[in-house]
């Protein structure tokens, strides 16, 4: 196992609530990723690894187009996003009537910079801090019933834009970015994961749905970048199906508790792994 960069800046949170995210992962997962001079993470989601990890250079995607656009505004418009965003975290919108009213708004405007700003406060005030769409691409999260006024994480903004100023971002899908991945890079993928009857776990970030085709084409990709000569570390659930699909790579078995979720059963302990090509030294 190769040792994790030493930090030059201090990690922060992610400062948006998201299915999956890895903050609970990071002591388990940190120590996996090699040096190097730049990672690359095509699914970056709410960015957890992104935001503890100390690289040089960042490359960061997700084909969630209102995700991406809060990372770019963050990154281009910081101190104007805070204000905005700051303005709908007041006790008058703590209420499921202003929850319907400024989703609707978000689903409305084609404006990314104004559905930025109502996705901060969507991403509070709705329930469990989902991100769901239908098939017509609406967001459709019911209103959370917050006990007490969400406040706007923002420290860890200010954080994450720091470190978004040596970051490229893309929006998309993931097969671009892998395709950018070469010597000196670290690739760490998070994708939807694929559930023990060989579906795909909850994909509803887009109106598109991740498969196990998807997972063979991410496959595919990701030994591509490694014939280049990228290191790239993948997360899924662990079951047979999933070690199946990566045999030949070297695989560490981690443990998570799942944080979001209506029911108690999914808030248990999660056996998942992290799969390695090329393999350790």
């Amino acid at each position: 196992m190769h040792a994790h960069p030493a930090h030059h800046s201090q990690p922060s949170s992610p400062f948006l609530k998201w299915a999956g995210g890895k903050v609970r992962l990071l002591p388990q997962l940190l120590p996996h990723l090699p040096k190097a001079k730049r990672l690359i993470e095509p699914f970056v989601g709410a960015g957890a690894v992104f935001l503890a990890a100390d690289y040089d250079q960042y490359l960061i995607n997700d084909a969630n187009a209102d995700l991406v656009a809060t990372w770019v505004a963050l990154q281009a418009r910081p101190r104007e996003l805070v204000e905005r965003a700051q303005s709908f975290f007041v006790e008058s919108n703590r209420s499921e009537q202003a929850y319907k009213r400024i989703r609707s708004e978000f689903n409305g405007t084609p404006d990314r910079f104004e559905r930025a700003v109502r996705l901060l406060y969507l991403n509070r005030f709705g329930f469990n801090g989902l991100f769901r769409v239908n098939s017509r691409g609406e967001f459709n999260v019911p209103y959370g019933k917050p006990a007490k006024l969400p406040t706007l994480p923002v420290d860890s903004m200010a954080a994450a834009s720091s470190k978004l100023q040596r970051t490229t971002i893309l929006s998309g899908g993931y097969a671009t970015v892998l395709d950018m991945a070469g010597v000196g890079d670290v690739v760490y993928c998070d994708p939807p994961y694929l559930d023990s009857n060989n579906g795909a776990s909850f994909t509803a970030y887009t109106a598109d749905r991740f498969g196990p085709q998807e997972h063979e084409r991410l496959l595919e990709l990701c030994v591509r970048a490694v014939s280049r000569g990228a290191t790239v570390l993948i997360s899924n659930h662990d079951t047979d199906a999933v070690r199946q699909l990566y045999r030949g790579w070297h695989i560490t078995e981690v443990s998570v508790r799942r944080s979001i979720g209506s029911l108690s059963t999914s808030r248990q302990i999660a056996q998942e792994l992290v799969a390695r090509l090329p393999l350790p030294c």
